[in-house]
Formats: C-alpha cells, structure tokens, sequence
C-alpha cells in the first residue's frame, strides 16, 4: 500500500466516523473494516464515471449491507458524486443524501437500495443476469457494448439469510460469471461473535453452488484484493466469491468487538481512530488535499473508459444500424402507444376462462411490442400461463432467453426481479397467490424504489379448492394493498385482465399485482377499460342515486351482478361496481369517486372471497360485507364458493338484511 492509498483508505475511515459520531447514529464497525476492498474496488477495479453516474456500460456495485452506508458516502463524496463535506455531516437527517440506508434514486451512484440483508444480492443476481441476457443479444465480434461486472459487497449476516442461499444458488446454476462477491468476514454481529450460530465453511459452500472461490487473510492487504479481483474477472465460467478477513472497528479502541457494529465509536475513540490511522485528532471531517487530488486522477480513468466505450459505440451504430437500434427500444420503459393498441389485447374469447388463462394470452401479445419484457415463474409457469412462446430460456448455456426459471425460489425471484429492472428490463415473476407472502419482503423493496415489476399471482382464492387452507389465499389482498404504491389489480374476465396489463404495461413509477384465477370465469358483456379507474359501474341503477351498491372484484363480480339481477326482481334499484383495482379508484378525482359511489346511498354490500379487511371505507358502518372470516377448506372450489356463501342468493339477502337495519334506524 502506497502513502497516498494509506491516506485515502483512511480519509474513508475518518469520514465515516465523523458522520455517525455527528449524527449520533450508524454502524461505524463495517466501514472501518472494509475500507481497503472498498477503495481497492472504486479506484481500480470498477469502471465508473462520477461526471456520469448513469454510464451504460458501467459496473455496478452493491453494498448489500446497506448499514455501512457510512463508508460508501465517504467514497461518493471524495470521488465527487455530488455529495458534499455538508451532506456527510447531514449523515442520517431529514432529507439529507445520506440516509441512514443506500437508497435508490435519491443518492447519485446508489444502485439498489438496500438494508433488509440479502436483499441486496438478490438484486445484484438480477444484475447480473441482465447484463448477460443483453450481451447475448447485441455484443458482435469488436464490439463489446455491453461488458460490465456487478459486484457486491456482503457480510455475514447478508450469508444468514435465507435469500442469500435462493439467491446465490441460482447465480452459480445459470453460471453468471460476471458477478464477483466480496465477503467482509469478520465473524462478528450485534449479538457478537458468530461462532455459537454461523460456523460453515463458506467457501465450501460457495465451491459447492458453482462459484470460483478465493481467501484474503488480511483486509489491509490491497495488492491481494486487487489480484484476486483481476483474477474473478478473468473467470467468466463462474461468478466469482472473494472472502475478506477483516477487522470490525479496525483502528479504534473498539476494534473486533460487537460495540462497533452498531453505535457510534463515541468522542474519545474516534480521537483514539485518528491517532492511530495518522490523522489529526481535532479535526472532523478532514480530507488533505492530497487526498482529493489523488481522487481526481482516479476519476479520469472512469472517463477514459467511457470515451473509449463512446467511440466504439458510435462505430457500432455505423455498422450495425438496426442493432442500435433495437439496443435503444430495449431501454423504452413503456412500449409504443400504437403498436399497444394494434397488440390487441382487448380482443378476447367470448367463452368462460381462467383469469390466469386470460393472462397467458396477454403475456404473449405483448412479447411481441415489448422486447425488454422477460420473466417467468417460481416453478409454476404451465400453472401461472407465464410462458413465451418462442421466445428461448435464459439458461447456463444460453443467456438470450427471455424465459426465465426461478425454481421454488420465491423470494430471491422476486429480488432478482428488482435487479432485472434496476437494469431497465421490463420483468414479470410468478408464483401462486398464496405463496407471495414470500416474495412480499423484495416486492416492498420494488415499490420503495419505484420499480416497474409486474407480479402475476394466480390461484387467487378459495377457488383454489381441494389443495385446502394452507393454499387459500385469505389475507393476501390486504396485505399487498397496504403496501405503499403498489398497485393491486384483480380483474374479472379476460377484458379486465387486458386493462390489467395495460397498466402493468405502461406504469414506470412502481410495481403492479395481477390476482388471477385459477377457475374459469364468465365473460361480462359490460366490463371494459374504464377498470383502469380502479371502480366503474358494470350493471347500473335505473336512478341516478342507487337505492343499493354492491361492489366487487375478480370472480365474485359474475355472482354479484346476478345478486343485483334477484334484488331488481324485489323492486330493488341496484348498482354493480366491479373494483379491480381500489388504489388506481382512490387516484380518480373526487367527482368521479362521487359519482360511482354516491354517498347518498348508505346501502352497500361489498363482495371478495378474501378476508374483509379494508373494504369498510367503501361500505362505511351501515354497510356490510360477503368476506372470509377465517381460513378456507378443502374441497371442490365451485362448492367452496356456496359454502362460504358467495352465492347470488346470499348475496342478495345480505343487501336486503343491510337495507331492513338501516329502514329500522331511520
């Protein structure tokens, strides 16, 4: 290690010290440790321009252990990606650029927020995989347009975690060699040390899930680092797994103790870090100007590189016209209006049809005017219909495919997903209703980054039937629509599920749920694409004003038309809504909120074969509900529907016991 790499790894360390110390708050442990790789990686062996943090061909890094952000923003600021000696010191306060965790979108040079451990490899896996699936379609020999690494930065609690095995399992099948993992192993975490719950030998582990396995036994040791790394990025069979030994705390009083991991070092001990590190102990946030000047000669490398990346391009686009671009359209977020509309996807069977079936169809429509569309399924695309037909599988030895195989991996699948579209594809993954709980975690992740992940989640209800309680999705609607901006769509024939995707299509600014069915259902002559507002009337009212509102999504709106129809007979004035979709409803404006559910009609019925949670804001107290009030059972799903009384029958009596209470209390 030269004087100038020794001052800078340790202006990495100070700054990091001096942020939690300020703000009172973080994890100084990791970024103390891992200075050396960190710095070893920014200033050597990644491509990256900070003068533009957007670079195509860049590579990528995650800090997967987000708590060591510290140490990232410090970098961010000495290679001058817009963070400044005062956002440091704003380390963790309202609104600042340097948030307690990495977060996407709102840091330059983040590429994925992280925090929930895993969380980040998962994405990074989806990196990766990106960046094969486009090489494979657009590299031609001298013309490498897509050649970038994703490397990722993990720790010990990171390799706990279930995802990580889902994850990493699947890196090692589809042989993504361009992915290179540094492992900061320090043996420690908050609970101290790992030895009484984590004593495998992980690069066996590695070794044993296809990955090139290499060992760094002193963290301080760049030349190592640095070889290893030239050496994983020669290796393109494998992704590539490099374990650090490294210091928690290296250089203060706290060093290699569970203290450092996650509190601040304290006033005296972070004197005591800059005593040892050669830095002047009065100082906060001090950088010499050596230091800086270094920074800045190590920036122009980055810019090199990308000159040099620009001037191939350019020559490729010469000769390879066409290429370029279709190279350009895979980054289109949303596809071209009119080649939408000629995809046809409202023209659909008149015949009775799964919604999963519907699904499938529009799937394939849309393959063909989006061509950064690329998914599939964790283990059930013959039963989610995620299927493209003709469209190849992305596998270990072909990386072109657009078919997608997560295997029973739900959560890592969904966490690939958010990586695939941090790439800028458009992915959908797949999996039963029910079984989402497990995707859940990195679907919030998706939604928090505004990610345009499209979640096909079939098997919606008890139609699921003989398979029993344990797959009868109950509470999954409201769990998934209390997540913030995600859009929960859950149509109720094949033209519902048409505006489904027509939304999931064109939404960039976050993810989209389509609840499918497994049963047939009936096709509704009045659906249409006003289910894009979320709620409209498919069987309205003779009056302007109701005398009653049934509202209901997906297949329970066929039963409750047919309910409407019985309470007509009675003398009834009865309005249908289907709501497919209650958060695209609340986006509408108020008059057309109003108009749909007139507040003037008190009587109301709503009608889901889910739990009823959630549905009083539309109903209000003088309302009612046709929910589950527990789990479901096993049996044929038809006779599931009678038995928990989603019949037009019950229905309708539900309506009229609704109206009798409230003609009571008048």
């Amino acid at each position: 290690m030269t004087k100038i790499d020794e001052l800078s790894v340790n202006a990495i360390r100070t700054l990091a010290a001096d942020q939690i110390q300020k703000a009172n708050s973080g994890h100084p442990g990791a970024p103390l440790g891992t200075a050396p790789m960190m710095y070893e990686l920014y200033a050597n062996a990644m491509n990256h321009n900070p003068k533009d943090p957007k670079w195509e061909n860049r590579d990528r890094f995650i800090l997967s252990g987000g708590h060591g952000s510290a140490g990232l923003y410090a970098l961010l600021h000495l290679f001058d990606y817009g963070i400044t000696l005062e956002d440091l010191k704003n380390f963790r306060q309202l609104n600042s650029l340097t948030p307690g965790h990495p977060e996407y979108g709102h840091t330059a040079a983040v590429e994925c927020s992280t925090g929930p451990l895993g969380s980040g490899l998962s994405a990074a896996v989806g990196l990766a995989a990106a960046e094969e699936f486009l090489a494979d379609h657009f590299n031609r020999p001298g013309y490498p347009v897509v050649d970038h690494y994703t490397f990722v930065e993990v720790g010990d609690g990171d390799l706990m975690e279930g995802i990580s095995q889902e994850a990493l399992s699947l890196a090692g099948t589809l042989k993504l060699g361009k992915m290179i993992i540094l492992y900061d192993s320090n043996n420690i975490t908050i609970e101290g040390d790992t030895a009484p719950v984590f004593n495998e030998d992980v690069n066996k582990r590695m070794e044993a899930l296809g990955f090139s396995v290499w060992t760094i036994e002193d963290g301080n040791d760049m030349e190592a680092i640095h070889q290893a790394i030239e050496e994983a990025k020669a290796d393109l069979e494998h992704p590539s797994f490099i374990t650090v030994k490294t210091k928690i705390g290296y250089g203060s009083p706290k060093e290699g103790s569970a203290s450092s991991h996650g509190e601040p070092l304290g006033e005296e001990n972070v004197k005591a870090l800059k005593r040892n590190l050669g830095y002047p102990e009065d100082k906060h946030f001090y950088v010499p100007e050596e230091v800086y000047d270094h920074f800045k000669e190590l920036s122009k490398r980055g810019a090199k590189a990308q000159a040099e990346w620009q001037e191939m391009y350019d020559a490729y686009k010469a000769e390879y016209p066409e290429l370029e671009a279709q190279y350009c359209k895979m980054f289109c977020q949303t596809p071209d209006p009119k080649a939408l509309e000629a995809a046809n996807l409202y023209d659909v069977t008149d015949k009775a049809e799964a919604t999963r079936s519907s699904s499938g169809k529009m799937i394939n429509k849309l393959k063909d005017v989006m061509p950064n569309l690329v998914g599939g399924s964790a283990d059930l695309g013959p039963s989610n219909k995620t299927l493209m037909n003709n469209e190849g599988d992305f596998t270990p030895e072909t990386h072109g495919g657009r078919n997608f195989h997560f295997g029973v991996r739900e959560l890592a699948m969904a966490g690939i997903a958010n990586g695939l579209a941090l790439a800028g594809l458009r992915p959908y993954v797949a999996t039963f209703f029910v079984f989402s709980d497990y995707a859940k975690p990195m679907a919030r992740l998706a939604c928090l980054m505004n990610l345009p992940v499209t979640y096909v989640f079939t098997h919606d209800s008890i139609g699921v039937g003989e398979d029993g309680p344990t797959h009868q999705p109950i509470e999954h609607l409201a769990s998934y629509r209390s997540i913030p901006n995600m859009v929960v769509f859950r149509p109720a024939d094949a033209t519902e599920t048409a505006a489904g995707w027509t939304l999931a299509a064109n939404r960039t600014n976050g993810p989209t749920a389509l609840i499918l069915t497994r049963q047939n259902v009936e096709q509704i002559p009045t659906t249409s694409n006003e289910a894009l507002k979320g709620a409209y009337i498919v069987k309205d009212s003779k009056n302007e004003t109701p005398e009653a509102i049934l509202i209901a999504s997906g297949s329970e709106v066929v039963p409750t038309i047919k309910a409407a129809e019985l309470l007509e007979a009675k003398g009834i004035d009865t309005r249908v809504v289907s709501m497919p979709s209650m958060e695209l409803f609340e986006m509408q404006p108020r008059e057309y909120r109003e108009k749909i559910l007139p507040r003037r009609c008190h009587n109301r019925v709503s009608v889901e074969a889910s739990k009823d949670f959630g549905w009083g804001k539309y109903i209000g107290i003088e309302g009612e509900m046709v929910g589950m009030k527990g789990f479901g059972t096993s049996g044929p799903g038809s006779l599931l529907f009678e038995y928990f009384g989603f019949t037009p029958e019950n229905i309708a009596k539900t309506m009229e016991d609704v109206i009798a209470v409230n003609e009571s209390t008048k």
